[in-house]
């Protein structure tokens, strides 16, 4: 004797009945009439060759059968739901214009987009990086999407983690020792720029700024060859320098916090890879190793 097919539909009838313990109620609830309900467990019940329901005037109460049916049903619809909504989600299409600083669309972004993208693959993702701090100012226009640096306990957005500034040199070149102290950092606009800056004159440490570049790899490449030294986040610290501190005789640096800023009236698209991002990087960063 083959299994009977548990149709979606039967047990989805079978359930509401079960929750509001009257054909009437559930019939409502589905908007269907009280007689296609009846049909449809009567449907079931000549299926599982048991009955459902103990039936009176005044109240519909589960059988034994039923009781034990309940819970397989409601896991039953549940994996049917979640199934429907992966494949539709999985045909979800559109465009989404993202904005991060140059570290993060490098190193940590794209392992997160290549995982968005097998889920979503008629999701066009367009991703630009550079100084977020003027990006935020044209979002909804140019992005519907910015990962940005603040200031720690600053700025407006969803908070996603915290990074500590961190001085960074050539791993086999004592730059650090240089009077004055040369240094490798990014345009105006960039907010490490404005805190080595101020570090060091806070700390009257002469200084000269020995290279400028909107280009990480450049500004590290210059750092690692023991020319400057330069200023990274802790969690994405490149392998290739040497971490420095008030031993090293450099200034100590702040705390900078990494927030997602979403355009206002964002397509669903747009709405899926925030969630996507935020859920993946609202947490400890992790030091490179």
């Amino acid at each position: 004797m083959s299994t009977p097919i548990l149709d979606p539909d039967l047990l989805r009838a079978f359930v509401a009945v079960a929750d509001h313990r009257s054909f009437t109620r559930a019939a409502s609830a589905l908007n269907r009439t009280q007689s296609a309900i009846s049909m449809q467990v009567k449907r079931l019940e000549e299926r599982l060759q048991a009955e459902l329901f103990h039936r009176t005037t005044s109240n519909v109460d589960l059988s034994a059968a039923g009781e034990g049916l309940l819970g397989h049903a409601r896991r039953i619809l549940s994996l049917n739901d979640e199934a429907v909504g992966r494949v539709r989600a999985h045909r979800m299409d559109g465009r989404v214009r993202l904005g991060v600083m140059d570290d993060y669309g490098s190193l940590i972004v794209p392992p997160l987009l290549a995982g968005f993208v097998a889920n979503y693959p008629l999701i066009h993702v367009e991703m630009e990086t550079g100084l977020t701090s003027s990006m935020t100012d044209r979002l909804g226009d140019a992005y519907d999407l910015v990962i940005a640096m603040h200031p720690e306990g600053r700025g407006e957005g969803e908070l996603l983690r915290t990074e500590q500034a961190v001085w960074a040199a050539s791993a086999e070149h004592r730059v650090e020792q240089r009077d004055p102290l040369p240094v490798a950092l990014y345009p105006q606009g960039c907010l490490f720029r404005s805190w080595a800056m101020q570090a060091l004159d806070q700390a009257n440490r002469p200084w000269r700024l020995a290279f400028v570049s909107h280009s990480l790899s450049a500004v590290e490449a210059i750092a690692a060859q023991g020319l400057a030294v330069t200023v990274v986040k802790s969690g994405t610290f490149p392998p290739t320098l040497r971490r420095l501190s008030a031993r090293d005789g450099l200034p100590p640096l702040p705390r900078a916090e990494i927030r997602l800023h979403r355009a206002q009236n964002l397509s669903r698209a747009a709405s899926l890879l925030a969630d996507h991002l935020v859920a993946a990087l609202r947490q400890p960063a992790k030091r490179a190793s």
